[in-house]
Protein backbone atom coordinates (compact mmCIF):
# COMPACT_ATOMS: atom_id res chain seq x y z
CA UNK A 1 0.00 0.00 0.00
CA UNK A 2 1.44 3.65 -0.78
CA UNK A 3 -0.25 6.73 0.91
CA UNK A 4 0.60 9.76 -1.28
CA UNK A 5 1.00 13.10 -0.62
CA UNK A 6 0.28 12.69 3.30
CA UNK A 7 1.29 15.78 5.61
CA UNK A 8 3.79 13.81 8.09
CA UNK A 9 5.18 16.00 11.03
CA UNK A 10 4.29 19.06 8.76
CA UNK A 11 5.81 17.76 5.34
CA UNK A 12 4.32 16.02 2.31
CA UNK A 13 5.70 12.64 1.83
CA UNK A 14 4.98 9.52 0.53
CA UNK A 15 4.84 6.34 3.17
CA UNK A 16 4.76 2.80 1.62
CA UNK A 17 3.48 -0.27 3.94
CA UNK A 18 4.20 -3.55 4.13
CA UNK A 19 3.77 -6.76 6.34
CA UNK A 20 1.90 -4.37 8.56
CA UNK A 21 4.63 -1.96 8.77
CA UNK A 22 5.61 1.05 7.43
CA UNK A 23 8.38 0.48 4.92
CA UNK A 24 9.35 3.46 3.40
CA UNK A 25 8.79 7.65 3.75
CA UNK A 26 9.26 10.36 0.70
CA UNK A 27 9.57 10.42 -2.26
CA UNK A 28 8.08 6.87 -3.91
CA UNK A 29 6.77 5.51 -6.97
CA UNK A 30 3.58 3.06 -6.64
CA UNK A 31 4.91 -0.19 -7.65
CA UNK A 32 2.77 -2.23 -10.20
CA UNK A 33 -0.73 -3.35 -8.72
CA UNK A 34 0.51 -1.70 -5.53
CA UNK A 35 -2.70 -0.42 -3.81
CA UNK A 36 -2.38 3.70 -4.31
CA UNK A 37 -4.64 6.08 -1.33
CA UNK A 38 -4.02 9.68 -2.68
CA UNK A 39 -4.20 11.87 0.73
CA UNK A 40 -4.03 15.65 -0.99
CA UNK A 41 -2.28 16.72 1.61
CA UNK A 42 -4.11 15.59 4.52
CA UNK A 43 -2.98 15.18 7.79
CA UNK A 44 -1.35 11.68 8.89
CA UNK A 45 -1.10 10.78 12.23
CA UNK A 46 -0.36 7.63 14.50
CA UNK A 47 -3.63 6.33 15.02
CA UNK A 48 -5.35 7.15 18.32
CA UNK A 49 -5.35 5.25 21.42
CA UNK A 50 -7.62 5.04 24.56
CA UNK A 51 -6.04 4.53 27.24
CA UNK A 52 -9.60 3.97 29.87
CA UNK A 53 -12.36 2.66 28.50
CA UNK A 54 -14.72 0.15 29.32
CA UNK A 55 -15.86 -2.01 25.87
CA UNK A 56 -18.15 -4.78 26.97
CA UNK A 57 -19.98 -2.07 29.22
CA UNK A 58 -20.08 0.52 26.20
CA UNK A 59 -21.87 -2.35 23.90
CA UNK A 60 -24.07 -3.03 26.25
CA UNK A 61 -24.47 0.86 26.84
CA UNK A 62 -25.32 1.36 23.25
CA UNK A 63 -28.54 -0.95 23.42
CA UNK A 64 -29.80 1.02 26.74
CA UNK A 65 -31.58 3.95 27.43
CA UNK A 66 -30.34 7.08 28.62
CA UNK A 67 -31.74 8.08 32.02
CA UNK A 68 -29.29 11.15 32.85
CA UNK A 69 -28.28 14.60 31.42
CA UNK A 70 -28.12 15.87 28.92
CA UNK A 71 -30.52 13.29 27.37
CA UNK A 72 -32.82 13.17 30.70
CA UNK A 73 -32.81 16.39 32.93
CA UNK A 74 -35.64 16.13 35.65
CA UNK A 75 -37.69 13.64 37.27
CA UNK A 76 -40.85 14.12 34.54
CA UNK A 77 -38.52 13.03 31.46
CA UNK A 78 -37.38 10.14 34.06
CA UNK A 79 -40.29 8.73 34.30
CA UNK A 80 -41.71 9.13 30.82
CA UNK A 81 -39.16 7.22 29.72
CA UNK A 82 -39.17 4.69 32.19
CA UNK A 83 -43.21 4.11 31.06
CA UNK A 84 -41.97 1.85 27.79
CA UNK A 85 -44.52 -0.72 27.67
CA UNK A 86 -42.98 -4.48 27.71
CA UNK A 87 -42.39 -7.01 29.67
CA UNK A 88 -38.41 -7.62 29.17
CA UNK A 89 -35.86 -6.16 30.85
CA UNK A 90 -35.48 -2.16 30.82
CA UNK A 91 -31.98 -1.25 31.13
CA UNK A 92 -30.96 2.26 31.72
CA UNK A 93 -27.17 4.23 32.00
CA UNK A 94 -26.18 7.42 32.48
CA UNK A 95 -27.97 8.37 35.77
CA UNK A 96 -27.46 11.43 38.17
CA UNK A 97 -28.69 12.34 41.61
CA UNK A 98 -29.55 15.58 39.78
CA UNK A 99 -32.19 14.16 37.85
CA UNK A 100 -34.61 13.01 40.80
CA UNK A 101 -32.11 12.22 43.73
CA UNK A 102 -30.91 8.95 44.69
CA UNK A 103 -33.31 6.02 43.21
CA UNK A 104 -34.82 3.25 45.15
CA UNK A 105 -37.19 0.48 44.24
CA UNK A 106 -40.37 2.15 45.52
CA UNK A 107 -39.48 5.52 43.41
CA UNK A 108 -38.89 3.41 40.36
CA UNK A 109 -42.25 1.44 41.10
CA UNK A 110 -44.63 4.34 40.31
CA UNK A 111 -43.05 4.65 36.76
CA UNK A 112 -42.39 1.26 35.85
CA UNK A 113 -45.58 -1.21 37.67
CA UNK A 114 -44.56 -4.79 36.83
CA UNK A 115 -41.72 -4.28 33.93
CA UNK A 116 -38.23 -5.09 35.98
CA UNK A 117 -36.24 -1.94 35.51
CA UNK A 118 -32.52 -2.07 36.20
CA UNK A 119 -30.79 1.88 36.32
CA UNK A 120 -27.07 2.19 36.35
CA UNK A 121 -25.45 5.10 37.85
CA UNK A 122 -23.08 7.55 35.99
CA UNK A 123 -20.23 6.52 37.88
CA UNK A 124 -20.52 2.66 36.79
CA UNK A 125 -20.47 1.85 40.64
CA UNK A 126 -24.18 1.87 41.63
CA UNK A 127 -27.44 0.20 40.30
CA UNK A 128 -31.02 1.03 40.91
CA UNK A 129 -33.45 -1.72 40.90
CA UNK A 130 -37.70 -1.78 40.85
CA UNK A 131 -39.46 -4.04 42.92
CA UNK A 132 -40.01 -6.56 39.92
CA UNK A 133 -36.07 -6.85 39.17
CA UNK A 134 -35.24 -7.88 42.34
CA UNK A 135 -38.24 -9.96 42.47
CA UNK A 136 -36.46 -11.97 39.60
CA UNK A 137 -33.34 -11.74 40.70
CA UNK A 138 -33.73 -12.90 44.46
CA UNK A 139 -36.20 -16.00 43.34
CA UNK A 140 -32.97 -17.83 41.68
CA UNK A 141 -29.70 -15.96 43.71
CA UNK A 142 -28.89 -15.02 47.23
CA UNK A 143 -28.32 -11.51 47.88
CA UNK A 144 -24.87 -10.80 47.98
CA UNK A 145 -23.51 -8.97 50.71
CA UNK A 146 -24.14 -5.91 52.03
CA UNK A 147 -27.10 -5.60 50.24
CA UNK A 148 -28.96 -2.30 51.61
CA UNK A 149 -32.31 -2.80 53.06
CA UNK A 150 -34.58 0.43 54.77
CA UNK A 151 -37.40 -0.81 57.71
CA UNK A 152 -36.94 -4.62 56.72
CA UNK A 153 -37.35 -3.69 52.71
CA UNK A 154 -34.82 -3.83 49.85
CA UNK A 155 -34.11 -0.03 48.98
CA UNK A 156 -33.33 -1.61 45.12
CA UNK A 157 -29.76 -0.01 45.19
CA UNK A 158 -26.66 -1.73 44.66
CA UNK A 159 -23.11 -0.58 45.25
CA UNK A 160 -20.00 -2.39 43.91
CA UNK A 161 -22.11 -5.07 43.00
CA UNK A 162 -21.34 -5.82 39.16
CA UNK A 163 -20.00 -9.45 39.35
CA UNK A 164 -23.40 -10.41 41.44
CA UNK A 165 -25.36 -8.88 39.19
CA UNK A 166 -23.75 -10.29 36.35
CA UNK A 167 -24.25 -14.12 37.88
CA UNK A 168 -27.88 -13.20 38.76
CA UNK A 169 -28.86 -12.46 35.48
CA UNK A 170 -26.75 -15.30 33.54
CA UNK A 171 -25.44 -12.97 31.03
CA UNK A 172 -22.33 -13.18 28.60
CA UNK A 173 -20.06 -10.75 27.49
CA UNK A 174 -21.19 -8.98 24.48
CA UNK A 175 -20.47 -8.99 20.99
CA UNK A 176 -17.55 -5.73 20.62
CA UNK A 177 -18.14 -5.35 16.61
CA UNK A 178 -20.31 -2.51 16.74
CA UNK A 179 -18.68 -0.68 19.34
CA UNK A 180 -15.34 -1.30 17.29
CA UNK A 181 -16.50 0.03 14.29
CA UNK A 182 -17.38 3.06 16.07
CA UNK A 183 -13.86 3.41 17.18
CA UNK A 184 -12.50 2.54 14.08
CA UNK A 185 -14.34 5.73 12.99
CA UNK A 186 -12.85 8.01 15.16
CA UNK A 187 -9.27 7.13 14.44
CA UNK A 188 -8.63 4.90 17.24
CA UNK A 189 -6.74 1.46 16.64
CA UNK A 190 -6.12 0.28 20.24
CA UNK A 191 -7.81 0.12 23.28
CA UNK A 192 -6.64 0.02 26.86
CA UNK A 193 -9.71 -1.73 28.49
CA UNK A 194 -9.74 -0.64 32.55
CA UNK A 195 -12.63 -2.15 33.79
CA UNK A 196 -11.54 -3.81 37.54
CA UNK A 197 -13.18 -7.39 36.69
CA UNK A 198 -11.33 -8.27 34.15
CA UNK A 199 -9.77 -12.10 34.00
CA UNK A 200 -8.67 -14.62 32.08
CA UNK A 201 -12.65 -15.25 31.29
CA UNK A 202 -12.47 -12.20 29.97
CA UNK A 203 -9.32 -12.03 27.84
CA UNK A 204 -10.30 -14.97 26.38
CA UNK A 205 -13.97 -13.09 25.50
CA UNK A 206 -11.56 -10.46 23.77
CA UNK A 207 -9.02 -12.47 22.04
CA UNK A 208 -12.21 -14.37 20.37
CA UNK A 209 -13.96 -11.40 19.08
CA UNK A 210 -10.84 -10.33 18.04
CA UNK A 211 -10.11 -14.15 16.47
CA UNK A 212 -14.07 -13.28 14.55
CA UNK A 213 -12.64 -9.90 13.26
CA UNK A 214 -15.54 -8.23 15.77
CA UNK A 215 -12.96 -6.55 17.40
CA UNK A 216 -9.93 -5.25 15.07
CA UNK A 217 -8.79 -2.47 17.95
CA UNK A 218 -4.94 -3.91 19.78
CA UNK A 219 -6.31 -4.93 23.08
CA UNK A 220 -4.36 -3.66 25.98
CA UNK A 221 -6.32 -5.14 29.36
CA UNK A 222 -5.88 -3.99 32.50
CA UNK A 223 -7.85 -5.72 35.66
CA UNK A 224 -7.45 -8.54 38.36
CA UNK A 225 -4.32 -10.10 39.56
CA UNK A 226 -5.67 -13.12 38.38
CA UNK A 227 -5.01 -12.08 34.44
CA UNK A 228 -1.43 -12.97 35.22
CA UNK A 229 -1.72 -16.54 36.63
CA UNK A 230 -1.45 -17.87 32.72
CA UNK A 231 0.17 -16.65 29.94
CA UNK A 232 -2.59 -14.33 27.65
CA UNK A 233 -4.10 -15.10 24.28
CA UNK A 234 -1.94 -14.01 21.04
CA UNK A 235 -4.25 -11.10 21.07
CA UNK A 236 -3.98 -9.25 24.25
CA UNK A 237 -1.18 -7.37 25.90
CA UNK A 238 -1.52 -7.86 29.71
CA UNK A 239 -1.86 -4.37 31.43
CA UNK A 240 -2.22 -2.82 35.10
CA UNK A 241 -4.14 -4.24 37.91
CA UNK A 242 -6.57 -2.11 38.14
CA UNK A 243 -7.72 -0.78 41.56
CA UNK A 244 -10.98 0.84 41.82
CA UNK A 245 -10.76 3.38 45.18
CA UNK A 246 -13.91 4.96 46.62
CA UNK A 247 -13.85 7.96 49.18
CA UNK A 248 -16.85 6.59 51.18
CA UNK A 249 -15.75 2.76 51.43
CA UNK A 250 -11.75 2.57 51.32
CA UNK A 251 -10.49 -0.44 51.56
CA UNK A 252 -7.78 -1.80 54.73
CA UNK A 253 -4.39 0.32 53.97
CA UNK A 254 -2.51 -3.36 54.64
CA UNK A 255 -4.70 -5.02 52.43
CA UNK A 256 -4.40 -2.01 49.58
CA UNK A 257 -0.28 -1.73 50.03
CA UNK A 258 -0.43 -5.78 49.45
CA UNK A 259 -2.24 -5.59 46.45
CA UNK A 260 -0.11 -3.64 45.26
CA UNK A 261 2.93 -5.56 46.08
CA UNK A 262 1.39 -8.77 44.83
CA UNK A 263 1.40 -6.63 41.27
CA UNK A 264 5.00 -6.03 41.38
CA UNK A 265 6.18 -9.14 41.78
CA UNK A 266 4.32 -10.32 38.74
CA UNK A 267 6.00 -7.46 36.97
CA UNK A 268 2.89 -5.30 36.27
CA UNK A 269 2.38 -1.68 37.48
CA UNK A 270 -1.02 -0.46 38.80
CA UNK A 271 -3.63 1.70 38.06
CA UNK A 272 -5.31 3.41 40.79
CA UNK A 273 -8.71 5.17 40.07
CA UNK A 274 -9.08 8.77 42.52
CA UNK A 275 -11.09 11.16 41.72
CA UNK A 276 -11.12 12.85 45.10
CA UNK A 277 -8.40 14.55 46.97
CA UNK A 278 -9.03 11.81 49.87
CA UNK A 279 -9.07 9.08 47.27
CA UNK A 280 -5.44 10.24 45.56
CA UNK A 281 -3.99 10.71 49.49
CA UNK A 282 -5.11 7.20 50.17
CA UNK A 283 -3.13 6.14 46.65
CA UNK A 284 -0.06 7.68 47.13
CA UNK A 285 0.24 6.81 50.66
CA UNK A 286 -0.17 3.19 49.62
CA UNK A 287 2.07 3.80 46.84
CA UNK A 288 4.95 5.08 49.09
CA UNK A 289 4.87 1.86 51.45
CA UNK A 290 4.24 -0.39 48.51
CA UNK A 291 6.86 0.72 46.19
CA UNK A 292 6.03 2.68 43.09
CA UNK A 293 6.72 0.23 40.11
CA UNK A 294 7.79 2.34 36.78
CA UNK A 295 5.01 3.51 34.58
CA UNK A 296 2.19 3.26 37.95
CA UNK A 297 -0.86 4.91 37.04
CA UNK A 298 -3.06 7.18 38.52
CA UNK A 299 -6.76 7.37 36.81
CA UNK A 300 -8.81 10.43 36.59
CA UNK A 301 -7.59 12.39 39.29
CA UNK A 302 -10.29 14.02 39.36
CA UNK A 303 -9.14 17.23 42.38
CA UNK A 304 -5.01 17.28 42.60
CA UNK A 305 -4.09 19.77 45.08
CA UNK A 306 -0.55 21.17 44.30
CA UNK A 307 1.12 19.62 47.25
CA UNK A 308 0.10 16.26 45.63
CA UNK A 309 1.22 17.27 42.53
CA UNK A 310 4.60 17.50 43.94
CA UNK A 311 4.62 13.83 45.63
CA UNK A 312 3.49 12.65 42.44
CA UNK A 313 6.19 14.30 40.16
CA UNK A 314 8.48 12.51 43.05
CA UNK A 315 7.29 8.90 42.52
CA UNK A 316 7.46 9.02 39.40
CA UNK A 317 3.31 8.78 38.45
CA UNK A 318 1.62 8.97 35.67
CA UNK A 319 -2.06 10.25 35.03
CA UNK A 320 -4.72 9.04 32.82
CA UNK A 321 -6.98 11.91 32.48
CA UNK A 322 -10.49 12.05 30.59
CA UNK A 323 -10.60 15.96 29.59
CA UNK A 324 -14.20 15.83 28.27
CA UNK A 325 -15.24 15.66 32.17
CA UNK A 326 -15.24 19.60 32.03
CA UNK A 327 -17.40 19.54 28.74
CA UNK A 328 -19.58 17.20 29.60
CA UNK A 329 -20.54 17.59 33.66
CA UNK A 330 -18.74 20.78 34.29
CA UNK A 331 -21.60 22.68 34.78
CA UNK A 332 -22.50 19.92 36.87
CA UNK A 333 -19.94 20.22 39.22
CA UNK A 334 -19.80 23.73 39.38
CA UNK A 335 -22.66 23.37 41.11
CA UNK A 336 -21.58 20.20 43.43
CA UNK A 337 -17.76 20.87 44.02
CA UNK A 338 -16.73 23.02 46.87
CA UNK A 339 -15.54 26.05 45.43
CA UNK A 340 -11.93 25.87 46.88
CA UNK A 341 -11.81 22.84 44.00
CA UNK A 342 -13.14 23.92 41.39
CA UNK A 343 -9.98 25.35 40.11
CA UNK A 344 -8.61 21.78 40.89
CA UNK A 345 -10.83 19.76 38.65
CA UNK A 346 -9.53 17.66 35.89
CA UNK A 347 -6.01 19.39 35.49
CA UNK A 348 -3.88 19.14 32.48
CA UNK A 349 -1.20 21.80 32.20
CA UNK A 350 -0.25 21.71 36.16
CA UNK A 351 0.98 17.99 35.11
CA UNK A 352 2.90 18.71 32.42
CA UNK A 353 4.68 21.72 34.33
CA UNK A 354 5.36 19.28 37.09
CA UNK A 355 7.26 16.79 34.18
CA UNK A 356 4.23 14.22 35.16
CA UNK A 357 3.37 11.83 32.02
CA UNK A 358 -0.09 12.61 31.02
CA UNK A 359 -2.32 10.60 28.87
CA UNK A 360 -6.32 10.43 28.47
CA UNK A 361 -8.81 7.99 27.98
CA UNK A 362 -12.45 8.38 27.42
CA UNK A 363 -13.54 6.08 29.90
CA UNK A 364 -16.68 5.20 27.84
CA UNK A 365 -19.59 4.61 28.47
CA UNK A 366 -19.53 6.91 31.64
CA UNK A 367 -18.26 9.57 29.07
CA UNK A 368 -18.38 10.11 25.33
CA UNK A 369 -15.65 7.57 23.25
CA UNK A 370 -14.78 10.56 20.81
CA UNK A 371 -11.09 11.50 21.30
CA UNK A 372 -11.52 14.50 19.27
CA UNK A 373 -14.39 15.96 22.02
CA UNK A 374 -11.80 15.48 24.60
CA UNK A 375 -8.64 17.53 22.65
CA UNK A 376 -11.41 20.21 21.99
CA UNK A 377 -11.97 19.95 26.17
CA UNK A 378 -8.33 19.93 26.98
CA UNK A 379 -7.98 23.02 24.54
CA UNK A 380 -11.34 25.59 25.58
CA UNK A 381 -11.85 24.02 29.21
CA UNK A 382 -15.30 25.27 28.69
CA UNK A 383 -18.41 23.66 30.14
CA UNK A 384 -21.45 22.57 27.74
CA UNK A 385 -22.69 26.32 28.85
CA UNK A 386 -19.90 27.97 28.47
CA UNK A 387 -18.35 28.33 31.52
CA UNK A 388 -14.27 28.18 31.35
CA UNK A 389 -13.19 26.27 34.05
CA UNK A 390 -9.46 26.55 35.41
CA UNK A 391 -8.25 28.21 31.88
CA UNK A 392 -4.50 27.85 33.55
CA UNK A 393 -5.11 24.06 32.86
CA UNK A 394 -5.47 24.64 28.93
CA UNK A 395 -3.37 22.39 26.42
CA UNK A 396 -2.24 23.20 23.13
CA UNK A 397 -3.93 21.04 20.48
CA UNK A 398 -0.90 19.87 19.77
CA UNK A 399 -0.11 18.64 23.48
CA UNK A 400 -3.97 17.34 23.48
CA UNK A 401 -3.39 15.10 20.19
CA UNK A 402 -0.09 13.59 22.22
CA UNK A 403 -2.14 12.72 24.52
CA UNK A 404 -4.07 9.77 22.29
CA UNK A 405 -0.66 9.07 20.47
CA UNK A 406 1.31 7.83 23.55
CA UNK A 407 1.98 4.30 23.64
CA UNK A 408 0.22 2.18 26.05
CA UNK A 409 2.63 0.39 27.78
CA UNK A 410 5.11 2.99 28.05
CA UNK A 411 2.79 6.33 28.39
CA UNK A 412 5.82 8.51 28.65
CA UNK A 413 7.05 7.71 24.80
CA UNK A 414 4.81 9.24 21.96
CA UNK A 415 4.25 7.57 18.82
CA UNK A 416 5.49 9.24 15.76
CA UNK A 417 5.32 7.97 11.94
CA UNK A 418 9.14 6.50 11.10
CA UNK A 419 10.33 3.68 9.38
CA UNK A 420 9.42 0.35 10.58
CA UNK A 421 6.54 1.55 13.13
CA UNK A 422 3.84 -0.65 13.25
CA UNK A 423 1.57 0.83 10.07
CA UNK A 424 -1.32 2.11 12.85
CA UNK A 425 -2.39 5.65 11.39
CA UNK A 426 -5.12 7.52 10.93
CA UNK A 427 -5.43 9.97 7.76
CA UNK A 428 -7.15 13.24 7.92
CA UNK A 429 -9.05 14.79 5.40
CA UNK A 430 -7.81 18.36 5.69
CA UNK A 431 -4.08 19.23 6.89
CA UNK A 432 -2.88 19.99 10.67
CA UNK A 433 -3.13 23.87 10.33
CA UNK A 434 -6.62 23.41 9.34
CA UNK A 435 -7.54 20.34 11.86
CA UNK A 436 -5.78 21.85 15.04
CA UNK A 437 -8.55 24.31 14.93
CA UNK A 438 -11.53 22.26 14.43
CA UNK A 439 -10.23 18.97 16.86
CA UNK A 440 -13.44 17.00 14.83
CA UNK A 441 -13.58 14.00 14.38
CA UNK A 442 -16.10 14.25 11.07
CA UNK A 443 -12.17 14.89 9.60
CA UNK A 444 -11.11 11.63 10.11
CA UNK A 445 -10.86 9.62 6.47
CA UNK A 446 -9.56 6.67 6.55
CA UNK A 447 -8.04 4.81 9.58
CA UNK A 448 -5.42 1.83 9.51
CA UNK A 449 -4.44 -0.98 11.67
CA UNK A 450 -1.36 -3.05 10.84
CA UNK A 451 -1.28 -2.13 7.24
CA UNK A 452 -5.22 -2.89 6.59
CA UNK A 453 -7.86 -0.25 6.08
CA UNK A 454 -10.67 -0.65 8.72
CA UNK A 455 -12.43 2.32 7.96
CA UNK A 456 -12.62 4.75 5.02
CA UNK A 457 -14.99 7.74 4.58
CA UNK A 458 -15.96 7.70 0.92
CA UNK A 459 -18.52 10.96 1.46
CA UNK A 460 -15.80 13.77 1.22
CA UNK A 461 -13.17 14.61 -1.38
CA UNK A 462 -9.37 15.45 0.60
CA UNK A 463 -8.47 19.12 -0.05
Amino acid sequence: MLIRRAEIDGHLADIRIANGRIAAIGLLEPDPDEQVIEAGGGALLPGLHDHHIHCAALAVARNSIACGPPEVRDEEDLARILAQPGAGWLRGVGYHESVAGMLDAATLDRWTGDRPVRIQHRSGRMWFLNSAALDRLLSTTSPPEGMERNGGRWTGRLFDADAWLRSALGGTPPELAAVSAELASLGIIGITDMSPANDRRMAAHFAAEQDAERLIQRIVLAGTLALSDTPPPAAVTIGPAKLHLHEHQLPDFDACVAFLRNAHERGRNAAIHCTTEVELVFALAALEEAGVQQGGRIEHAGITPDILLARMADLGIRVVSQPHFIAERGDQYLADVDPRERLLLYRLAAFRRMGITLAAGSDAPYGRPDPWASMRAAVSRQTASGIYVGEDEALTPEDARDLFLADPMELDRIRRITKGAPADLCLLDRNWAQARARLDANDVRTTIIAGSVVYNRVDKTPI
